[in-house]
């Protein structure tokens, strides 16, 4: 039974892809869910017209997006923390992403720490350049300072 698909469906397609599937999944599963129309010259024109509206949104998620990064590039922080005494720029423990995550939202920019792209935590003072995750395809850099916090 050929199908159109509404929505992406893992391990079948993507929007508006045409598929031929066993009629008991498509009767039993896919229609009752609402996950695909019937492949037919009414629903191919439905499906059409969808797909354009989501290219538009796609566009402005993408734009908003790239909006939000050049301000968020912007942006400089300062993290305070406990450092060995001497010359040496260790720093007792480490700033992982939570760390900045929080600092972020002290800014103003609520950012989720999964979306700061962090290798390896930072263990030593000075300045980094990390990188955030806004968009599956848009990132920014933010200077994150490192620097001893004084008593």
């Amino acid at each position: 039974m050929k199908v159109i698909l509404k929505q992406e469906i893992k391990g079948l397609g993507k929007i508006g892809d045409i598929k031929s599937v066993k009629d008991g999944y498509a009767r039993n599963f896919l229609y009752p869910k609402g996950l695909v129309l019937e492949a037919n010259d009414r629903n191919l024109k439905i499906i059409e017209k969808e797909k354009i509206k989501a290219a538009e949104i796609m566009k402005n998620e993408l734009d908003s997006a790239a909006e939000f990064a050049k301000k968020l590039s912007s942006v400089s922080i300062t993290l305070p923390v406990a450092a060995a005494s001497g010359e040496e720029n260790k720093i007792f423990g480490s700033v992982g992403p939570a760390d900045i995550s929080a600092a972020l939202k002290t800014e103003g920019f609520d950012i989720d720490k999964k979306n700061i792209m962090l290798d390896n935590p930072l263990k030593e003072l000075g300045a980094f350049d990390v990188a955030v995750k806004i968009h599956p395809s848009v990132s920014a850099k933010i200077k994150v300072w490192v620097v001893k916090k004084s008593n």
